[in-house]
């Protein structure tokens, strides 16, 4: 699964766009450089039932922002990007 792909199925689940999950997330604090990746997880565990793969994907956008590593873009295989930028606002309104 694309990295894209995690986000657009947790946006499934929750009804959540991964923007959503990063304002939740500063309300809660854990944006700061010192939170811990376990942290968030049991949050996004406990309050919305994802799992760690998933949860991994939305602490990534949380502490890193939408940039991804070019090594997953254009590349064969489950986990390829088509950017290495993430769209964040929702499938709707992706271009």
């Amino acid at each position: 699964m694309s990295f894209q792909a995690y986000l657009d199925t947790i946006e499934d689940k929750t009804g959540l766009t991964p923007r959503e999950f990063i304002a939740l997330a500063k309300e809660r604090g854990f944006d700061a450089p010192s939170t811990k990746a376990g942290v968030i997880i049991d949050w996004l565990k406990q309050d919305y039932e994802l799992g760690r793969g998933h949860a991994m994907a939305l602490v990534h956008v949380i502490k890193k922002g939408p940039k991804i590593d070019a090594k997953h873009v254009g590349t064969t295989g489950t986990h390829r990007d088509d950017s290495d930028t993430l769209w964040l606002d929702g499938k709707a309104d992706r271009p």
